[in-house]
């Protein structure tokens, strides 16, 4: 299982488990040809830190990568600062950013078939004066991405979200008819092309209680999400909704369900991570490449301790390197 160009990973937080997460991968390599940005010399020290044995070999744009075990192949980038296993360093914050940086450019010019990433810890890039939200905003921007869509996938469900790393008071304002609108015709089309779904069943949250109430608990429902679901459907897609957001997930409905969009957050996360946290995955819709990532957060307290599952980190390139051969095969 051969994808068209090596993976590229990126480790994410420095102080964090994603350092450790990549040498475990090494450890037991998957099928599919992969490269890190990453510094050489903090994976040589967490190496030494957690007793690992690991050959790091500094990555040739010219050459065929293989899997082999115990070896990482390193695109190296120097860090701003030493760093400490479970201790944050805004110092490090342009550290990550380059790293993001590096990757997507080997993805929007092809060297990479697809991007998979390591966890990040948005406060301590924020506190070195960056303003970022969050990997799927950031790579958007750097790719020049007008809307993208952050769906995560676990075993039996997937959920979309129509707003993502907002506070809550600033969701309800953000719900516009375009948002949908564009939300849901990249889910769509993902469905189809990615997955190989060719009628998508998508059903959408309501963002009120009870999706509204008929209005007696909010008007978005009425106001903005009921005028596009109608567009939509008339152009023949199948929309279930707007859905009360509390029997939404329930067996019966998933069952009659491709994906959901949530209208923020927690409304659709709480209930895919209590049911895969773990083994899911990040994916970001609507990019010009294939990015997939962790469902979990840097572990500050769990970096240098060995006491890690890199099940998530498998999960998400295996997805990545499928959906990124599903790309290639319909030349988008």
């Amino acid at each position: 299982m051969q994808t068209p160009a090596p993976l590229v990973i990126t480790p994410g937080e420095p102080a964090g488990i994603g350092p450790d997460l990549l040498l475990r991968l090494a450890l037991h390599p998957p099928r599919y040809p992969f490269l890190v940005v990453a510094s050489r010399n903090l994976l040589h020290n967490r190496a030494q830190q957690l007793g690992i044995q690991i050959t790091l070999r500094d990555y040739e744009p010219a050459q065929q990568l293989t899997a082999n075990a115990g070896e990482l192949h390193v695109l190296d980038v120097t860090p701003g600062a030493a760093i400490q296993a479970g201790k944050l360093n805004p110092a490090n914050a342009d550290y990550v950013l380059q790293t993001l940086r590096l990757a997507c450019e080997g993805c929007l010019d092809g060297r990479f078939a697809a991007l998979v990433t390591g966890p990040v810890h948005k406060g301590v890039i924020n506190q070195a004066g960056y303003p970022f939200s969050g990997h799927t905003e950031y790579l958007a921007e750097l790719s020049h991405c007008d809307q993208p869509l952050m769906m995560l996938t676990t075993t039996g469900l997937r959920v979309a979200l129509a707003t993502t790393h907002l506070p809550l008071r600033e969701v309800s304002d953000a719900i516009t008819p375009d948002l949908i609108e564009k939300c849901l015709r990249i889910l769509h089309d993902a469905l189809q092309r990615l997955y190989g779904i060719a009628a998508p069943r998508i059903s959408v949250c309501g963002l009120n209680p009870h999706a509204g109430e008929d209005g007696h608990l909010g008007h978005e429902e009425i106001d903005i999400i009921n005028p596009v679901l109608h567009l939509l459907r008339s152009e023949g897609m199948q929309i279930n909704g707007p859905l009360p957001a509390d029997t939404a997930f329930t067996a019966d409905k998933m069952q009659h369900t491709d994906a959901y969009l949530a209208m923020y957050h927690d409304q659709g996360l709480a209930v895919l991570k209590h049911i895969g946290f773990g083994k899911a995955v990040n994916i970001t819709l609507g990019l010009p490449f294939v990015r997939t990532s962790v469902d979990h957060g840097t572990a500050l307290e769990l970096a240098g301790t060995g006491r890690i599952d890199d099940s998530s980190l498998r999960a998400a390139i295996d997805t990545a390197a499928k959906l990124a051969r599903q790309r290639q095969q319909y030349n988008i």
